[in-house]
């Protein structure tokens, strides 16, 4: 009988060939997208081909890290760790300005100040010595 292999911790990625130099990028406080040679679209999350056309020619290039955000939640109640020890928390879609939309939290602001359609910008919260994870904040104002 096979087994499943299980991660220590619930909020840490699966690592695979196609999403080490993603992975690695936002530890070096960047975002990675793609975009399609054969199309010209870009999308994310990082895969080995285009959604768009089928490619397989697709490069990562860095996003600005700036965005909107198109929904979210605040989340109460959590019981996996270690999402319940941060708790509450936003869990959100920010749609980039290069137009993919990515799942992700804000933080470093309070749920009632969010409204759908500001402007939010890329920050990385550590999670190991091996990983950070990508979130959003408001934008700084200008």
């Amino acid at each position: 009988m096979s087994e499943t292999p299980t991660r220590a911790r619930a909020d840490l990625p699966t690592v695979e060939a196609g999403t080490r130099a993603y992975w690695d990028a936002a530890k070096a406080g960047k975002l990675l997208i793609a975009r399609c040679r054969a199309c010209g679209k870009v999308h994310h999350y990082p895969r080995p081909f285009c959604p768009s056309c089928w490619s397989d020619e697709v490069e990562a290039i860095e996003a600005s890290g700036r965005g909107t955000l198109y929904t979210y939640s605040t989340v109460y109640v959590n019981d996996l760790h270690p999402f319940k020890e941060r708790l509450p928390y936003i869990a959100a879609m920010v749609e980039l300005e290069e137009g993919p939309r990515l799942m992700t939290n804000i933080e470093g602001c309070d749920p009632a100040d969010l409204s759908v359609g500001m402007a939010v910008e890329v920050d990385f919260r550590p999670l190991t010595e091996e990983f950070d994870a990508i979130v959003f904040r408001p934008a700084a104002t200008r």
